[in-house]
């Protein structure tokens, strides 16, 4: 368990979110001194018997003080999410070593036992959960399971293909053919425990690496426990 060596570091992501906004600042910088200097030569080589309106300079200038100032707003902006973003990556690494559930296919035998739960949209008929291989390859298929909708319902496997052989130890998919009265297929997901086995930093944000091989942010996590 552990951080990744080669990633980017969190807290870093605000200076270069400021650094990304500097183009657009110096740009808008430049603009607002070329405007001044043409203002000022307006004004010096006016005709004295026809003045220029200076009510139109007046309102330019205003505009432009409008753009700086909403530019500068959005630079503040963009460092604030970075740096909540940091701070979000932070508390995702309380979460390395920890058992986490989230909504995934993956079931992991250990031991020779695998469970996880299911949760299906609409009340079925019957309901069958089919563990395969990586490669899709069908081991077991287990038939008569509650067909309860609105609730996770446990499911364990205990290790064993459909000749009743142990299979090794190895991360599986799980499936649920789940049907109602008319054989209308049923919706579901499933919900799996498993490890948090490192966090990733990168510059489009953090994901946890978890134990069963996926890598996912920690929005999809719905359970944690020691």
């Amino acid at each position: 368990m552990s951080i990744s060596p080669t990633s980017t570091n969190p807290a870093a992501t605000a200076t270069d979110t400021t650094a990304t906004a500097n183009p657009a600042q110096s740009k808008l910088s430049a603009d607002y001194n070329s405007f001044l200097q043409l203002l000022t030569a307006q004004i010096k080589n006016q005709d004295p018997l026809k003045p220029m309106d200076s009510t139109q300079f007046v309102s330019q200038l205003a505009q432009l003080s409008q753009v700086e100032q909403s530019v500068q707003t959005n630079t503040n902006l963009k460092t604030i999410d970075a740096k909540l973003s940091a701070i979000g990556g932070m508390s995702d690494v309380a979460l390395m070593g920890k058992t986490v559930s989230l909504a995934s296919d993956r079931i992991e035998l250990r031991d020779g036992q695998a469970s996880t739960s299911y949760e299906l949209a609409a009340p079925a008929d019957k309901v069958t959960a089919i563990i395969k291989t990586e490669d899709g390859t069908e081991l077991r298929r287990i038939t008569g399971l509650p067909g309860r909708s609105g609730e996770k319902i446990a499911l364990s496997w205990d290790g064993r293909d459909s000749a009743g052989l142990p299979v090794p130890d190895d991360t599986f998919r799980v499936e649920i053919d789940a049907q109602d009265a008319d054989g209308n297929a049923v919706s579901y997901d499933t919900y799996p425990s498993t490890q948090v086995e490192q966090v990733r930093f990168s510059s489009q944000g953090q994901s946890l690496v978890l134990r069963n091989g996926e890598e996912v942010p920690s929005s999809l996590i719905v359970a944690v426990s020691g």
